[in-house]
C-alpha cells in the first residue's frame, strides 16, 4: 500500500485525502489542545479498517479520566488490532494503546518512548509519555522524552510549550521560561507555554505580572477543549485569589470554569480546586458546592488517578455526601490491590492524604494534620503539578492553624512568603499567626503587606 504523511512527516499507510486530513486534525489538535482532535472519532467511523485512525480514536477514549475510558477504547483498539495493511510505526502505537488499555504502564511508557527513537516528529507518542510519567509524578521522564524529541521538532511551537511544563516541573523556571517564550514568538496560540508560563510566574511570586499575562492571552482561548480552557481560566484565578480579589475569582468560577464539561475529570478537580482555595483564604463561595458534588457522585467511586480521586474526595466530603465513604474506601483498597507499580503511592501517599482531607473536613484537625504529614513529604508521586498538589499543602496549614500550632503555621507561612511575598490571604494568616504568638510588630507587618495590595489592586 502506498503511504502518506501526517503534518508532521510521519508515515501513514493511506494516501486518501479525507482520511489524513483527520489524522491530521487529531495530530494538530492533540497537540494544541483544540476541539478538532475530537473529529478522530468520524474519521475512525469512516474508516474501520485503519489502524491508526482507530488507535487515535481510542487513546481520545483514554483521555477521559475515568473507568469508563478503557471500556470505550477497547472497542477502537480491537478494530486497530485487526486492521490489515498498518506500517510499522502504527503497528508501535497500536501495541502502545494494548498496554495502556490494559492498565500496563510501564510496558506503555517503554513502547512510546521506542516510537520516538523509530520516528522523531511523532509528537503524539511524545505527548502521551509526558501525559503518563505526569499522573505518575515523574518530572524528570518528562524532561527526558521532550529533550529528546527536541532537535527533531524545533520548529513546531508545541514542542517548545511541551519543554517548557517539563522544565517547570523540574524546577527548572529560567529554562522553562525561555522554551516558553520561544513557542509563543512561534505563535501567540499556544496554551501549554501560556500555561507553562504562568507556573513559572506563581512559583516566583510574580502575581501582578501572571495576572496581567494571563488576562491578555485570554483572548486567544477560542476553539479549544474544557480543559484547556478552564484551566488556564484557574491560573488567572488563582493570580486574582492572591491579590484577594475573591469576587473576581467567583466571577471565573461562574463563568469561565463550571461552564464548560461538567462532566470530565479535569473540569470538575479546577471546580473543587478553586471552590476549596476560595475558603482555605477566607472568603464564602455560597451553595457552589452542591452542584459540584452531584457531578462527583455520579462518578464515585473513581480511583483511576490517586491526583483526582483526593479532589473527587474532597467535594463530596465537603458537600457532606454519604458517597464520601464509598470513596473512601476505594482508596483503602487501592492500597491493599492496586498493581505492584503503583500500590505503594495509594498505600503511602494518597490513603493518609486522603484520611488527612476527610478528618479536616469532618472538624478534626489534629488527626488531619498528623495524616498530612505522613502524607506530604512525597506528595509529588501522586501526579498533577506543583501549583495543583499546593492545594493539599494548604489543607494541611489549615489544619495545623486550626490545632493552634502556631510555630509550625508562622514557619509554613515564612517558607511560602519567599515565593509570594505579597499574597493578601497568606499575609492575612501570618498576621493572624504572630497575633497568636504575640509579636504584635510582625502581625502588623504583614497586615500591612496585606493591605498594600489590596490598594495596588483596588478596581482591578
Amino acid at each position: 500500500m502506498r503511504e502518506g504523511y501526517d503534518s508532521l512527516g510521519n508515515p501513514v499507510s493511506s494516501t486518501d485525502a479525507g482520511l489524513l486530513a483527520g489524522i491530521d486534525d487529531f495530530v494538530e489538535g492533540f497537540l494544541r489542545y483544540e476541539t478538532r482532535a475530537a473529529g478522530i472519532l468520524r474519521t475512525a467511523a469512516g474508516a474501520p479498517g485503519h489502524a491508526l485512525a482507530n488507535a487515535y480514536a481510542g487513546a481520545l477514549f483514554m483521555l477521559l479520566e475515568s473507568p469508563e475510558g478503557p471500556l470505550r477504547a477497547r472497542l477502537f483498539l480491537r478494530a486497530a488490532q485487526a486492521a490489515a495493511g498498518a506500517n510499522a510505526r502504527e503497528q508501535a502505537f497500536v501495541a502502545f494503546l494494548t498496554a495502556w488499555v490494559a492498565g500496563d504502564l510501564p510496558q506503555a511508557l517503554k513502547l512510546s518512548a521506542a516510537i520516538l527513537e523509530a520516528w522523531p516528529r511523532d509528537l503524539v507518542a511524545v505527548k502521551l509519555h509526558q501525559y503518563l510519567v505526569f499522573g505518575d509524578g515523574d518530572a524528570p521522564a518528562m524532561l527526558r522524552i521532550a529533550l529528546k524529541a527536541a532537535p527533531a521538532c524545533a520548529d513546531v511551537p508545541q514542542m517548545h510549550g511541551m519543554l517548557a511544563f517539563a522544565y517547570e516541573q523540574c524546577h527548572l523556571l529560567a529554562d522553562a521560561e525561555a522554551a516558553a517564550t520561544r513557542a509563543l514568538a512561534m505563535t501567540t496560540r499556544e496554551p501549554w507555554a501560556q500555561h507553562a508560563l504562568a507556573h513559572v510566574m506563581l512559583t516566583q511570586g510574580r502575581i501582578d505580572e501572571g495576572e496581567r499575562f494571563m488576562a491578555a492571552a485570554a483572548p486567544t482561548w477560542t476553539g479549544l477543549n474544557s480543559f484547556m480552557v478552564t484551566h488556564n481560566w484557574w491560573h488567572l484565578g488563582l493570580f486574582r485569589l492572591s491579590q484577594g480579589r475573591p469576587e473576581a475569582v467567583l466571577d471565573i468560577y461562574d463563568q469561565q470554569c463550571w461552564t464548560q464539561d461538567r462532566d470530565y475529570s479535569q473540569d470538575q478537580v479546577g471546580a473543587v480546586s478553586l471552590l476549596a482555595r476560595l475558603e482555605l483564604a477566607g472568603y464564602d463561595v455560597g451553595d457552589r458546592w452542591s452542584e459540584v458534588a452531584d457531578r462527583l457522585a455520579e462518578r464515585t467511586p473513581d480511583v483511576e488517578q490517586p491526583f483526582l480521586a483526593l479532589h473527587y474526595l474532597y467535594g463530596l466530603v465537603r458537600a457532606g455526601r454519604p458517597e464520601a465513604e464509598v470513596q473512601m474506601e476505594a482508596f483503602r483498597r487501592q492500597a491493599r490491590e492496586a498493581p505492584a507499580f503503583s500500590r505503594p503511592v495509594w498505600a503511602q501517599v494518597a490513603l493518609p492524604a486522603a484520611e488527612g482531607i476527610s478528618a479536616f473536613l469532618r472538624g478534626w484537625p489534629e488527626d488531619a494534620a498528623q495524616a498530612l504529614d505522613r502524607a506530604t513529604p512525597d506528595l509529588f508521586r501522586i501526579g498533577g503539578s506543583h501549583a495543583q498538589r499546593d492545594l493539599f499543602h494548604q489543607v494541611r496549614l489549615a489544619a495545623v492553624t486550626a490545632a493552634g500550632r502556631w510555630v509550625d503555621v508562622q514557619q509554613t507561612l515564612e517558607q511560602r512568603r519567599a515565593w509570594e511575598p505579597d499574597g493578601v490571604p497568606l499575609n492575612r494568616a501570618l498576621a493572624r499567626a504572630y497575633g497568636a504568638l504575640d509579636l504584635p510588630l510582625q502581625a502588623a507587618e504583614a497586615e500591612a503587606r496585606a493591605g498594600r495590595t489590596l490598594r495596588r489592586t483596588a478596581g482591578a
